[in-house]
């Protein structure tokens, strides 16, 4: 029997504001990391950077300047998650299908992780909600594994944004909770929880009406 391919490592074109600029980035750099640095030791680092965004979340509750070390978390988790596929790539001793595995595993923690260490800051209905986003922003990662394994077309941007300016958002949102305090965020939880839930919707219904044109596609070929 014939094997399949494995596309995993090749995802769809990424159509996001910064996208191009990533990619430059990368080629660039890619190069320089030294011979014992492997793609794999880069994509275990966000063990690392997981337990960070929880303790310094924790933190946070008493002196919210913390957060400014949940920020280099977020920026180390974006800098080793470019360059793991990339040196495997670079130097031919990638192992895609491990590194599909566990790259995408640890960045559904990561997000898992970064979700609970902002419910230390928060209380009540409000730390209920943040709770929530956990399943909510898994399912989007749900959605887009299932979809490649649908289609075969790995996609992980929607609506111009992707993994980057996710992590940005979350950078920015330390910035201003270290500024303007804990208090002000709790009235756009709840709206924040019903917008992202919208979102979810619109990208599940947009993936199946594709993946549906495409099985009717393939049975009208098969009528023939």
């Amino acid at each position: 029997m014939e094997k399949v391919k494995f596309t995993g490592d090749k995802k769809v074109p990424m159509k996001t504001f910064l996208a191009a600029a990533e990619r430059r980035f990368i080629d660039r750099n890619v190069r320089k990391f030294p011979l014992w640095i492997e793609g794999y030791h880069l994509t275990l680092t966000t063990i690392l950077w997981s337990v960070g965004v929880i303790v310094f979340g924790y933190l946070a509750k008493n002196n919210v300047h913390w957060l400014w070390l949940s920020s280099l978390m977020l920026f180390m988790q974006w800098f080793t998650d470019c360059f793991d596929g990339a040196l495997g790539r670079h130097r031919d001793t990638g192992i895609p299908k491990w590194g599909f595995f566990m790259d995408h595993l640890l960045d559904f923690i990561f997000m898992a992780c970064i979700f609970i260490g902002y419910s230390f800051l928060l209380e009540g209905i409000h730390r209920e909600i943040i709770l929530w986003m956990i399943p909510v922003f898994g399912t989007f990662m749900v959605s887009s594994f299932l979809s490649f394994g649908a289609t075969g077309d790995f996609k992980i941007t929607y609506m111009g944004t992707g993994p980057t300016e996710i992590r940005i958002w979350f950078i920015v949102l330390n910035t201003v909770l270290i500024f303007l305090g804990i208090k002000w965020i709790e009235k756009f939880m709840l709206p924040i929880l019903i917008i992202s839930l919208v979102v979810l919707c619109v990208v599940i219904f947009r993936t199946q009406k594709y993946i549906w044109k495409i099985d009717m596609q393939d049975k009208a070929n098969r009528t023939k």
